[in-house]
């Protein structure tokens, strides 16, 4: 497939295709990414969050492609940079990140993983009878090679974040006594890093669809003062407030919509639904799309019929109980750090389910990760490093704002438990002897 297509993007305007990325945006596997929702459940509370996954990767591969002609880029790096940042996602569950923890702890199904799998071949997203109809025989992997694009490179920049130990480094001292990894891991770092591609089209696209103004970002100050040094992009002491800004809009977009309490609700339902059915519900989900994997739970009748039923007529369960992260003391951060881990938190929510006397279907208990109660997420995101001359320091060491976003919740509440409204009572009861219990 030769030449090349200006798509026209709602939020980055025209976007220039050509060549083998023009070839990998066709792709089935791709295409199937027009069927799952970015933001998942989140269309329940703002109504205008209904766009895809593929959106999003067109969008992170464009500007992946702006960080590539601002850090001058190599031919061979670009490549690489774009082709990762078009099939970053390919691996995505129904609902995207809705499902991760159930589908990670229940059947040890990691997304990235599976997007490895459908580069090499080793998935298919057709259906029986689909591959031949649709005469798509090449394997992803293989067309990357064609267009003398390095598969496995790809494939490990799509798995291999950038915080993970860096392979072959070595220590570089300079004359100024600071020192620095030569890691060559910029092109991680583009998918990655504090400051990536997929960060920044996520927190725009998302505030347009949303309607929330919290998600802008000064996109093309970050793109004209990033830099490379000893193999790590930088920012630019003269881009320092663009960096500032990209993280102030990080956490509110997590305050006002990743978490915000109705789309956590509506999106825990749904995944009491997958747990509540049986493990054929596993099979071939790169397969699915949110509608067709709806069909699947009504067809297992029900616990995921009933569920998934109140969802689509947005029957959402309410807030029961909720301890507030103001009320929490370090001690009782300590006694809540055990059930971030997904299997002892399922036996506290059936604990609650049976001291309040209720199906365990109908009773959520929704904990924040231990990474984000202890501050991890948090403090690796702020940490953009920020060069002025010839020396780096963290953007934090720069910027109070930043300082103070590392010590700042995504979320008001550390503890929710819900349930259906006519339970309400009951279950908070429950909810306050079972944790007491801890």
């Amino acid at each position: 497939m030769s030449g090349q297509k200006i798509i026209h993007d709602s939020v980055h305007g025209s976007v220039k295709v050509d060549g083998a990325f023009l070839e990998i945006l066709h792709r089935p596997e791709m295409q199937r990414l027009h069927g799952v929702k970015q933001l998942g459940l989140a269309h329940l509370v703002f109504p205008g969050a209904n766009h895809t996954r593929f959106e999003h990767s067109l969008g992170t591969y464009h500007v992946a492609d702006l960080m590539c002609d601002a850090l001058s880029l190599s031919k061979e790096d670009r490549d690489q940079a774009l082709a990762s940042a078009l099939l970053h996602d390919l691996g995505h569950a129904p609902f995207s990140h809705t499902l991760e923890e159930v589908l990670e702890n229940r059947f040890s199904l990691d997304h990235m993983e599976i997007g490895a799998a459908l580069i090499d071949g080793r998935r298919s997203v057709f259906r029986e009878g689909e591959g031949e109809l649709i005469g798509c025989q090449e394997t992803i992997s293989e067309l990357l090679e064609r267009n003398g694009i390095s598969s496995e490179a790809v494939s490990d920049i799509i798995i291999s974040p950038g915080h993970k130990a860096r392979r072959g480094q070595q220590m570089i001292t300079e004359n100024s006594g600071q020192s620095h990894f030569n890691s060559h891991d910029y092109l991680n770092q583009m998918l990655h890093g504090p400051v990536d591609a997929d960060q920044m089209d996520y927190l725009l696209r998302d505030a347009h669809y949303t309607g929330v103004a919290h998600g802008t970002i000064d996109i093309d100050r970050i793109i004209h003062t990033i830099a490379l040094h000893h193999g790590d992009i930088v920012v630019r002491k003269n881009g320092m407030v663009a960096a500032e800004g990209l993280m102030v809009a990080r956490a509110l977009m997590y305050t006002s919509v990743y978490f915000h309490k109705t789309v956590r609700i509506a999106e825990m339902m749904l995944c009491k639904a997958v747990e509540a059915a049986d493990d054929s519900i596993a099979d071939g989900l790169q397969r699915e799309s949110d509608a067709s994997l709806v069909e699947r739970l009504v067809a297992q009748g029900g616990r995921p019929k009933r569920i998934v039923t109140l969802l689509r007529y947005r029957q959402l369960y309410k807030r029961a109980y909720s301890v507030y992260v103001p009320d929490m003391g370090e001690e009782d951060a300590e006694r809540l750090l055990p059930i971030t881990e997904y299997r002892r938190r399922k036996s506290a929510e059936a604990m609650i389910a049976d001291r309040a006397g209720v199906d365990p279907s109908e009773v959520i208990l929704d904990v924040p990760s231990r990474q984000l109660i202890t501050g991890e997420v948090r403090r690796g995101k702020t940490e953009v490093p920020i060069l002025n001359g010839e020396r780096v320091r963290p953007l934090t060491r720069l910027s109070p704002i930043s300082k103070a976003l590392q010590s700042r919740g995504v979320h008001d509440w550390a503890v929710m438990v819900s349930c259906p409204e006519r339970h309400v009572e009951r279950v908070e009861k429950a909810a306050i002897r079972t944790l007491g219990d801890l």
